[in-house]
C-alpha cells in the first residue's frame, strides 16, 4: 500500500461496519507507515497486512436455562488474533454491546499491549452479548457453563489463556474454570484472574489500575514531577477505576470523580479511603449505581447523564469504556488545566481527541501502554501456575512496576521527537509492532 488512506480503504472494504476495529487499525497504521518506509523489510514481508487478520475467529451459540426454566440464547466469540510470540492471551467480555467488530478491535490492541509487556504472550479477545447485570448467581453459572462447553475445545495453557474483562470477574472466572476442569479432567492454568485459593495471583484484581498509575508516574518523571498533590478525575467505578483510585490515594493524589453509565460523582475535597470502601461495597457486593454515593457520602454531588471531563484537573484517568472522551471533552480538559492523560480503559479517546492532546503537547498515554498492567500480572499468574508456586504481594507488585517502567522506556525509545516531546502513541505502536513483526518473519509465511 502506498499510504494510510489506501491501506484503510482496503481494511474497511474487508471488514465492513466494524467501526471500532477500523479506528484501532488506523491509529496503528498512522504510527507505522513512516517507520515502514525507513524499514522496508517489514513492508516486503507484508507484516502489517497479516497482523490485521485474525489467525482464527470462533463464533458459537450459547443456550442456557434461566430461573424460570425458559431457554435463553446468546452468541459467544473468541478472536485468536496472533500467536507469534506466545499463546493467545486476552480477556472475555460479557456485555450487551459485544459484537465481532468490538472484539477484533480489542484483540488487535491486545497484540500490541502484550508485546509491550516483554512477556511471551500472543493476543486474543472474546466474550458474549450476555449481560450478567440483573441475573442471579445460578443464571450466571448456567450461562458460563454453556459458554465453556464450547470454548474448552479451543483453549489451553499453551494455546489460548483467557482472562476477565467487563462483566467477567472472579465469580464468572470461577464458573468457567469449574466447567473447563469438569470437561477436561485436568487442573491447569487455562484461565487467569482466578481466586487466590485455587491458583490466582496476588495483585491481579488491582493490576490494571495500579499499572496505569505507575505508567503515569514515569511520564511525570520526564517533567521532574510526581503524582503527590495532583487533582485527578477518574471515570468508571469498576475494577480499573477502583484500584486506580486506591493507588492514587496511596501516593497522595486527590481523586475528585468517579462515574458509571448513569452519570458521575464529584467531591471537591477529594474522595477518602472511607469513601472508596463504600464504592467497593456498592459496586462489588450490592452491584448498585454510583448516584448512591451522593445520598450516603458527605460532600459528594451527583451529575446525572454527564461525564467527568468538565471537572478541572491535573491528570485524567478514563477508565470506563471505549470512546468516552470526544474532541469537545478533550478541549475542555486542556482548557481547564489538564496536562496528563492515563488511559485505564481500552481506546477511551476518539482520534480527534487524541490529536487535541498531542497538539497541546500534554502527556498522553494510550491504553495499550498505560493499561497493560492487567495482562502483565496475568502473565505473572501463568508463570506461578506453571511453577506451582505463589509469589508474595510485594514480589508481584514490584514485578508489575518494573514491567511498566520497561514499557515506558520502550515508548520513549520509539516515540521521542526532535523537539523533545514524547509521542507515546507512536512509541507504543512501533515498539509493540517490532517484536511481533520480527517473530513473524523468523517463523516464515504462516
Amino acid at each position: 500500500m502506498k499510504n494510510v488512506k489506501e491501506f484503510m480503504a482496503e481494511v474497511v472494504r474487508k471488514n465492513p461496519g466494524e467501526v471500532e476495529f477500523h479506528q484501532a487499525v488506523q491509529e496503528v497504521a498512522e504510527s507505522l507507515f513512516p517507520f515502514l518506509k525507513k524499514n522496508p523489510k517489514y513492508a516486503r514481508e507484508k507484516v502489517l497486512e497479516r497482523m490485521i487478520i485474525p489467525e482464527r475467529v470462533l463464533i458459537f451459540r450459547v443456550p442456557w436455562l434461566d430461573d424460570n426454566e425458559e431457554i435463553q440464547i446468546n452468541t459467544g466469540y473468541r478472536v485468536e488474533m496472533s500467536s507469534a510470540i506466545g499463546p493467545y492471551k486476552g480477556g472475555l467480555r460479557f456485555h450487551p454491546s459485544v459484537n465481532l467488530g468490538i472484539l477484533k478491535f480489542l484483540a488487535f490492541e491486545q497484540v500490541y499491549k502484550n508485546s509491550l509487556t516483554t512477556l511471551p504472550l500472543g493476543g486474543g479477545k472474546g466474550g458474549s452479548d450476555f449481560d450478567p447485570k440483573g441475573k442471579s448467581d445460578r443464571e450466571v453459572m448456567k450461562f458460563c457453563q454453556s459458554f465453556m462447553t464450547e470454548l474448552f475445545r479451543h483453549i489451553g495453557e499453551n494455546t489460548d489463556v483467557p482472562a476477565g474483562d467487563i462483566g467477567v470477574g472472579s465469580r464468572e472466572i470461577g464458573y468457567l474454570f469449574g466447567q473447563y476442569k469438569r470437561l477436561k479432567n485436568e487442573f491447569t492454568g487455562v484461565l487467569t484472574g482466578k481466586s487466590l485459593n485455587w491458583g490466582g495471583s496476588l495483585i491481579r484484581p488491582e493490576a490494571t489500575g495500579y499499572g496505569c498509575v505507575y505508567f503515569v508516574q514515569e511520564m511525570l518523571k520526564t517533567r521532574d514531577e510526581s503524582i503527590e498533590g495532583k487533582v485527578c478525575t477518574v471515570s468508571g467505578s469498576g475494577n480499573v477505576a477502583q484500584y486506580t483510585t486506591e493507588k492514587l490515594l496511596e501516593l497522595g493524589a486527590k481523586v475528585v470523580t468517579l462515574s458509571d453509565s448513569g452519570g458521575y460523582i464529584y467531591k471537591k475535597k477529594g474522595l477518602t479511603d472511607e469513601d472508596l470502601r463504600f464504592v467497593l461495597e456498592l459496586k462489588n457486593v450490592r452491584r448498585g449505581r454510583i448516584k448512591e454515593c451522593a445520598e450516603k457520602l458527605k460532600g459528594v454531588k451527583y451529575f446525572d447523564g454527564k461525564r467527568p471531563w468538565e471537572v478541572p484537573c491535573d491528570i485524567a484517568f478514563p477508565s470506563a469504556t471505549q470512546n468516552e472522551i470526544d474532541a469537545k471533552d478533550a478541549k475542555t480538559l486542556v482548557k481547564n488545566g489538564c496536562y496528563c492523560i492515563g488511559e485505564g480503559a481500552n481506546m477511551p479517546t476518539v482520534p480527534d481527541a487524541v490529536k487535541v492532546f498531542q497538539n497541546a503537547k500534554i502527556l498522553y498515554a494510550p491504553g495499550k501502554a498505560a493499561n497493560a498492567g492487567g495482562v502483565s500480572t496475568s502473565g505473572l499468574e501463568m508463570s506461578q501456575n506453571s511453577m506451582r508456586t505463589c509469589w508474595t504481594r510485594e514480589e508481584v507488585d514490584e514485578k508489575l512496576r518494573m514491567i511498566k517502567v520497561n514499557i515506558h522506556e520502550s515508548c520513549v525509545k520509539y516515540g521521542k521527537q526532535k523537539d523533545g516531546y514524547i509521542n507515546y502513541v507512536d512509541g507504543a505502536n512501533i515498539a509493540g509492532f517490532v517484536k511481533v513483526a520480527e517473530a513473524m518473519i523468523d517463523q516464515g509465511v504462516v
